[in-house]
């Protein structure tokens, strides 16, 4: 996939875990306050980074870029991108603090999640979409695993495939994620969700899975990362973190967006099978509701 020069902010933030402490330095530089540091010679990000100009060459090279002068333009586009979007958003500046009031709070939740939602929209991989729903639509069987605000997202995959008539099951402790992994066979795939893809226990679900044959879908923040090494097919979140953990709730959001395009990819291409399965679906749970007075 050629990379949209607007998400290199996306993109940066995503590599930072991967990098080396001079070349984190850096990234932090110019995703703390980019505008600023796009106005930065080589010799002056350096200083200001307490590191090489070395380091600068690396680091951009790293990114991507041959030259800096190409890398400040396109950082310059990313920044705009995203004052562009944050201007249509209630105003909300800044990390929750002890002083925001409750509507403060509301504010910048909602801009933390809304701008989580955009960036993933913008930076998420079709081809990798597409070869996730084609897996799924072609398998027999699917497990999906995570842990902690991950398992919610894993377990609302399920409940969706479920309501379109697909043998989808969710595990809920490491053990029987693992135990049921070792028991998969090339038709059947195995779902990961981890916002760092560094849990322990979700890459060991995956890599158990890929060792039985089954086919790997890995949905995370970093491409970078020993969930995605794991996985045939990634799909990458741009979820944003912050003091409070809203990047826990940013996380969470972005996960079940890419959950609802890969639902409904498949839904899409087993259309009719799928309405009527979730007009029965429908039809079963609204019997279930007691009626207004």
């Amino acid at each position: 996939m050629s990379e949209d020069p607007e998400t290199l902010l996306i993109r940066l933030r995503a590599a930072m875990p991967a990098l080396r402490p001079s070349e984190r330095r850096i990234a932090e530089m110019f995703v703390g306050a980019p505008a600023a540091a796009a106005n930065l010679s080589i010799a002056e990000l350096a200083a200001r980074c307490a590191t090489s100009t070395t380091s600068v060459v690396r680091f951009y090279q790293r990114m991507g870029y041959a030259r800096y002068k190409d890398f400040r333009i396109d950082l310059t586009r990313a920044v705009a991108r995203e004052e562009l979007t944050a201007s249509r958003l209630p105003e909300a500046s800044g990390d929750i603090d002890r002083h925001d009031s409750l509507a403060g709070i509301v504010s910048k939740v909602a801009m933390n999640e809304t701008l989580s939602i955009a960036d993933t929209a913008r930076s998420l991989d079709m081809d990798a979409l597409g070869e996730a729903v084609a897996i799924l639509l072609a398998a027999r069987r699917i497990d999906t695993f995570g842990v902690g605000a991950s398992a919610l997202v894993g377990l609302d995959l399920q409940q969706k495939l479920s309501r379109i008539g697909r043998t989808a099951i969710n595990w809920h402790d490491c053990h029987s994620a693992w135990t049921s992994a070792a028991t998969l066979d090339p038709g059947c795939v195995a779902v990961a969700v981890s916002h760092t893809g560094a849990t322990v226990d979700t890459v060991e679900f995956l890599a158990i899975a890929r060792a039985s044959e089954a086919a790997t879908v890995a949905i995370t923040n970093f491409r970078d990362s020993p969930l995605a090494r794991a996985a045939d097919v990634t799909l990458t979140t741009a979820a944003r973190e912050t003091r409070f953990r809203s990047g826990a709730l940013g996380s969470r959001i972005a996960q079940l967006m890419v959950v609802d395009c890969l639902f409904t990819g498949v839904a899409q291409a087993s259309y009719d099978a799928s309405m009527e399965a979730l007009r029965n679906t429908y039809a079963v749970v609204h019997d279930r509701r007691v009626e207004r007075a």
